[in-house]
């Protein structure tokens, strides 16, 4: 039997795009199990301190980072900061992207390979930048987040449903590939969510596919804590044998449509 109280003492966990929302969420979560935390964003510099500093005071460890995930060096940089100040790696979830609606007859060149390059290039750079941490400690546990539209489908989505299904073939590669390290690599798919587009923060919830709660089977939008309790179980000891799947968090929506 696993212990979930503290179960990731002693673990070093990145997360991508945790300056809010959903990446938020889950840092303070696996704050909470024990991890000592990389609080990453573009530009957020403020909210990732923000989040830095909440998690020191609730007596956790934390160390904000700026990058680009789209930026190899940069990406190598901040594992190389992970590891200065707290000894390795064990944990990267890579959650950061950019949301936005365009139909492909407005798409330019631009829209899309932006989108498509933090998803998937993003992963690549690192993935490679933890691998030699995640080596050297016996193993760890990548995740890639995803979202619902990418498996079902959405108008004026295509650029994100290209990114997003790409990054789930590429993180069951991943599985494959560094099983032989004890490394595990799994995508969770977000659902309709109620969070704030960062370009927007007074924008109305995000909901994806037009659903709203009453086309939920749970009868709710999901909240940043539900996903942030998946990553935490998948990352931990307790999904110790799960690697290469795509776990959903939708409420039943996937069900529903």
């Amino acid at each position: 039997m696993v212990d979930m109280v503290n179960e990731l003492d002693g673990k070093v966990a990145i997360v991508t795009g945790s300056a809010r929302n959903i990446g938020r969420a889950t840092a303070e979560e696996l704050a909470r199990a024990g991890a000592a935390l990389v609080i990453n964003s573009v530009q957020a510099k403020d909210l990732c301190e923000e989040v830095v500093e909440g998690i020191r005071a609730a007596g956790g460890k934390a160390i904000p980072f700026m990058a680009d995930v789209r930026d190899p060096d940069a990406v190598n940089a901040m594992a190389a900061a992970a590891a200065k100040e707290f000894g390795g790696i064990d944990i990267m979830v890579h959650n950061a992207a950019v949301r936005n609606n365009t139909s492909f007859e407005d798409m330019d060149l631009e829209t899309f390979s932006t989108t498509v390059d933090i998803s998937i290039y993003g992963m690549f750079h690192l993935a490679k930048a933890v691998l030699p941490s995640m080596k050297e400690r016996g193993g760890g546990a990548i995740i890639g987040v995803g979202g619902m539209t990418s498996t079902r489908g959405a108008a004026t989505r295509s650029h994100t449903m290209a990114a997003k299904m790409g990054l789930n073939a590429f993180v069951r590669g991943l599985a494959l590939d560094l099983a032989p390290y004890g490394i595990r690599a799994n995508q969770v798919v977000v659902g309709t969510y109620d969070t704030v587009r960062e370009n927007n923060p007074s924008s109305a919830p995000t909901a994806p596919l037009g659903l709203k709660g009453k086309d939920i089977p749970l009868g709710r939008m999901g909240m940043p804590q539900d996903m942030a309790d998946l990553i935490r179980f998948v990352v931990g000891p307790g999904a110790s044998y799960i690697t290469g799947q795509t776990i959903h968090s939708n409420g039943g929506a996937f069900l529903n449509l």
